[in-house]
């Protein structure tokens, strides 16, 4: 039986917009049951918790956390640190020592193996531990739940991002009629087909959608690109940084630099390759553009739903705990009656972690190059706030 109900609350892998409503959320559920004693926050993540780096987030100031709920970035810091054998049972340990026998990880896959991993060890040996995992990715590729917190604020980002820079293509089309925008996701391919959120019109950018789910078939993507030129005057063109050839082989594989703690490749993108076979195959004068860091944290970007889901899931991660329940991540239970909004669930780890959802071809049309309506339904609530539709000039000649 516990001594004292202490919670530890951790941030882990990429950051996003939202991840701190999630540890707000948490935190104020947690200030508000008197069956929890101490609250503390892992600088760092599970990395941070081994070092014994951790803070006390009772003591904070009472005005930080409503500032914090709108802040991007992990507060708390993250890491995209692997567990190594002898790990979890050091993890067991620290959390003994301080008395901390429930433990709240705000991540996505790995983070989900860690919280799993450190769930298996506790009860191996036989120490009084919840552990639950919070959702969170821009890759949205987390099976059992309907979306991931962090994922509508990075769909907003990049619909909109391809919006405008699409409009400065169209001012001047002949300088570089072909773009590719470079997005994250090194398996899924849910934030490339976000940039199609905003297309109304066939002729709409972007043109060319390019996920890793599909093989990259490089003479069926210049013929795509050349009628899409003649047609429309330019192309732009949208795509994972991790697209693959037919052979499994990344684009970006020429200029990789190493691998990650996960073993995931690190890669230059597929966008500078693409640029290059346009040019050279083509004779178009192409150009890449890649957003980088800024599709996870641009705080003007931030979809409200996506803000609101992330604290709800960090709020619903601490009830959990309180509810007994252990080794399971929440999710999010979409309802469309009366009016779209999310309930939450729970799902066992082990059905979780290490597992990945990639998008269905029901998203997809024939040509797997472009989102279909299905997708737009699915996706468009998640971005808050509608998307603009900016004005052009009706082309009206003088008349002598």
């Amino acid at each position: 039986m516990a001594s004292h109900n202490n919670l530890v609350i951790g941030q882990s892998g990429g950051a996003t917009a939202v991840i701190n409503a999630s540890l707000v959320g948490a935190v104020n559920r947690a200030m508000q049951d008197g069956r929890i004693d101490g609250i503390y926050g892992m600088k760092y993540g599970v990395q941070g918790l081994l070092r014994e780096e951790l803070i006390d987030l009772r003591r904070q100031p009472a005005d930080l956390w409503p500032r914090l709920l709108h802040t991007p970035s992990a507060a708390l810091g993250s890491c995209r640190y692997k567990l190594q054998d002898e790990d979890p049972a050091r993890v067991i340990e620290i959390l003994r020592r301080y008395d901390i026998h429930m433990l709240l990880y705000i991540g996505g896959n790995d983070s989900a193996d860690t919280t799993h991993r450190i769930a298996e060890a506790a009860s191996h040996m036989g120490y009084d531990l919840r552990a639950i995992s919070v959702p969170k990715t821009i890759d949205n590729d987390l099976p059992r739940t309907d979306h991931c917190p962090g994922y509508g604020s990075a769909a907003r980002f990049i619909a909109l991002a391809t919006i405008d820079s699409t409009m400065n293509t169209k001012s001047i089309p002949w300088h570089y009629p072909v773009k590719v925008i470079e997005t994250m996701g090194r398996d899924a391919g849910w934030l490339t087909a976000s940039a199609a959120l905003g297309k109304r019109n066939e002729d709409d950018a972007p043109h060319i959608l390019l996920i890793p789910e599909q093989p990259f078939n490089q003479q069926r993507f210049l013929q795509q690109v050349e009628e899409t030129y003649r047609r429309v005057g330019y192309v732009i063109i949208v795509t994972a940084e991790s697209v693959r050839d037919e052979q499994g082989q990344a684009l970006g594989a020429a200029g990789q630099v190493g691998l990650d703690a996960f073993q995931h490749p690190l890669l230059s993108g597929a966008a500078q390759q693409l640029v290059e076979l346009v040019t050279r195959e083509l004779k178009l004068r192409a150009r890449f553009e890649k957003p980088g860091d800024l599709q996870r944290m641009a705080s003007n970007c931030i979809s409200i739903t996506d803000r609101d889901e992330a604290y709800l899931v960090g709020k619903m991660g601490v009830q959990a705990l309180l509810d007994g329940e252990h080794d399971k991540m929440v999710t999010l239970l979409r309802h469309s009656e009366p009016a779209y909004h999310c309930a939450t669930g729970l799902v066992a780890l082990s059905e979780v972690a290490n597992v990945q959802r990639l998008m269905p071809d029901s998203y997809l049309n024939s040509a797997k190059t472009m989102v279909t309506r299905a997708f737009y339904d699915y996706a468009l609530p998640l971005l808050g706030e509608a998307l603009p539709a900016h004005a052009t000039l009706e082309q009206i000649g003088i008349s002598q």
